[in-house]
């Protein structure tokens, strides 16, 4: 707890971007809130995704400290810098490529017209964005969470202060729009990365781990290391988080109210799952640790109180939301039809809390454990093969409209969740056995052939 609980917060107070954004950019009217649903949608698939690729650093950072080992951990921060540097620059240039087939993706023409500059500008953003995240990832695996958790709380600050100056034209600053609320969001990337970067470099207690000469050209082992990792938990992450952003293509199908009362839902459902994202960090870089150290008796003692906590994480959750769906609906829109369809949704969001945090929570568990193909597997299965055909199903066969999309999101949380713990029980048990095994059993002199 000591390590999620920075972890956590720094999440949430990542998420209120998001919020911030919604809230102000809601006060301009309905079109402006779903042409946000329409761009999220775009924006979030490379963004996790690159995450997910970026999680390479967490494991080998922590699992190099588990060892004592300086310059694997140093090698870890340099490259995945470097990873992130060229993951973004591609995004952005893939963006630019498809901003003239957006209208293909059947969308409100109101939406269209307003998505293409305040996609591009986000966009931009990911590439700073991308290199903070692969800094902090380090700083968490080497147990220093709260300095880049008070740096980026501070780039959350300034990105609301630069939405309320931008959005509506306060200081001789023309009003612009939701394009002012991406230029915000840029901003305050560029200045976290750039506070971030100085305090690593400047650390005296990191000095030893981390890289004093970052321009060395990358090596192709440590480079495979990180994708081995890397990738396949990207494409898990976006096995979920792309269902999200298909619901939300989806969500067009309905009309303008739909994609709006979809907006809120996810804005909450996205905040609350801050809470166990930020606990699966923290179990990312503990168990990392562990695997590192060879220690199997503090491994099982992660994987136990990763478990507990997830199930707490996820029940405080759905209380939550069963409880104060009516007030958050409030708190972004005083429209009363997308107020009574965003509590709607926002029951079943409470729904699948308890799911959708155990199976992060043992996700990421298998992440420091370097088991990353077979979760991504079932990841897909989960989301692509069972999840969105039910909603889907639910959504137009059933004619539940809005609210049958996100009972197949629930599906396929729960699917994921009764596939990842029985995997990650597995792979602890054969991993405890092995470390066991190798200390007991002493080193013999081979025999001759």
């Amino acid at each position: 707890m000591r390590l999620a609980v920075p972890l956590i917060i720094g999440q949430l107070s990542q998420m209120m971007m998001a919020v911030a954004d919604t809230l102000m950019v809601g006060q301009l009217g309905v079109t402006e809130l779903a042409t946000l649903t329409f761009v999220n949608s775009v924006f979030y698939i490379p963004f996790v995704f690159s995450m997910g690729v970026l999680t390479g650093v967490s494991v080998l950072s922590s699992r190099a400290r588990g060892a004592a080992d300086p310059a694997g951990a140093r090698s870890s921060c340099r490259h995945g810098l470097m990873i992130s540097l060229v993951v973004g620059l591609a995004f952005f240039a893939l963006s630019l490529c498809i901003l003239p087939w957006l209208p293909t993706l059947n969308q409100p023409p109101r939406v269209l017209a307003m998505a293409g500059g305040y996609l591009t500008i986000l966009m931009a953003s990911l590439i700073p964005a991308l290199a903070s995240i692969a800094l902090k990832n380090h700083a968490d695996a080497m147990d220093r969470p709260w300095p880049p958790f008070w740096i980026f709380l501070g780039g959350v600050a300034l990105n609301v202060m630069l939405n309320w100056i931008m959005i509506f034209g306060h200081w001789g600053c023309p009003a612009l729009g939701m394009n002012g609320a991406a230029w915000a969001t840029l901003i305050a990337r560029c200045a976290t990365l750039g506070t971030l970067f100085f305090w690593l470099t400047r650390s005296a207690s990191l000095r030893d781990w981390v890289p004093q000469h970052w321009l060395r050209w990358p090596q192709r082992r440590e480079l495979r290391a990180q994708a081995k990792i890397g990738f396949p938990a990207s494409l898990q992450m976006l096995c979920e988080v792309g269902a999200f952003s298909a619901a939300g293509f989806l969500m067009g199908q309905f009309g303008e109210l739909a994609m709006a009362s979809h907006q809120v839902a996810l804005t909450c459902a996205s905040s609350a799952f801050m809470i166990p994202l930020g606990l699966a960090m923290a179990l990312t870089v503990r168990t990392g640790a562990a695997a590192g150290a060879n220690d199997a008796t503090q491994l099982r003692q992660v994987v136990k109180s990763g478990w507990v906590l997830a199930t707490a994480c996820g029940l405080f959750n759905a209380a939550l939301f069963y409880g104060g769906g009516q007030w958050f609906a409030l708190g972004f829109t005083q429209d009363p039809a997308v107020i009574s369809v965003s509590v709607s949704l926002l029951s079943i969001v409470a729904v699948f809390q308890l799911f959708d945090s155990v199976q992060v929570a043992s996700a990421s568990m298998l992440r420091g454990l370097q088991d990353a193909r077979v979760p991504a597997l079932m990841g897909f299965v989960s989301y692509w093969i069972i999840g969105l055909p039910v909603a889907l199903l639910l959504s137009r066969s059933w004619d539940w409209g809005a609210r049958g999309v996100w009972w197949g999101l629930a599906a396929g949380l729960f699917v994921a969740c009764v596939t990842l713990g029985p995997r990650l029980y597995r792979q602890v048990s054969h991993h405890c056995h092995r470390l066991t095994t190798s200390v007991s059993t002493p080193d013999l002199p081979h025999e001759p052939s």
